[in-house]
């Protein structure tokens, strides 16, 4: 019986193969988030409350809601125009239906942030995807309805030499994994 690390067909997961797609949604001028940019990704999570019932000298445990929690994304900035994260975050920001306050009085600045416009005209559709060796898709994640819920444009610093960064949170109502090569959909999704 072979184990584990002798066998050559059974490969592992490994985290620096994966793909994080941010394409702008319909109603955006900009381009997404370039997928090549992207330094680190946390892939999709869930807590499940519970709730105690105490019976004499017992406590027994029921499971009560999901909750998906939000994810961060790393993603390098560059000065070029046509990969400025910076520039692409504050584009998805504007279309999600944010307006800079000009003068109320004339009707400037009054929209606001709407879920619809969040998730349909600023992101578009969240993927995360986990590659093989061969640049194969293993398994997508799929966050539905994400939206960018915080976002952070990194430390200016004359002592350092690092790249600059811009972190966003995604929030999002709940994911699905499909699982390529046989593995099925989960949750199972029905055609």
């Amino acid at each position: 019986m072979s184990t584990f690390w002798q066998d050559p067909n059974l490969e592992p997961k490994r985290s620096y193969r994966f793909i994080l797609s941010i394409p702008g949604g319909a109603g955006g001028t900009g381009r997404g988030i370039r997928e090549f940019l992207v330094k680190k990704v946390s892939k999709p999570n869930f807590t499940i409350s519970t709730q105690p019932h105490k019976f004499l000298n017992h406590t027994f445990n029921y499971p009560g809601r999901i909750e998906w929690q939000a994810i961060d994304a790393t993603i390098v900035d560059t000065v070029s125009t046509d990969a400025n994260a910076t520039q692409e975050i504050m584009s998805m920001l504007e279309q999600s239906g944010y307006e800079i306050p000009t003068n109320p009085a004339q009707g400037g600045g009054l929209g606001t942030i709407s879920k619809r416009k969040a998730v349909t005209e600023g992101l578009g559709q969240v993927t995360i995807r986990t590659i093989d060796s061969d640049g194969n898709t293993v398994e997508e994640w799929i966050l539905n309805n994400a939206f960018i819920s915080k976002a952070t444009f990194g430390d200016l610093d004359y002592d350092a030499e690092a790249m600059l960064e811009a972190t966003i949170t995604l929030t999002y109502d709940n994911a699905y994994i499909d699982v390529v090569n046989g593995g099925g959909t989960f949750p199972a999704t029905s055609s």
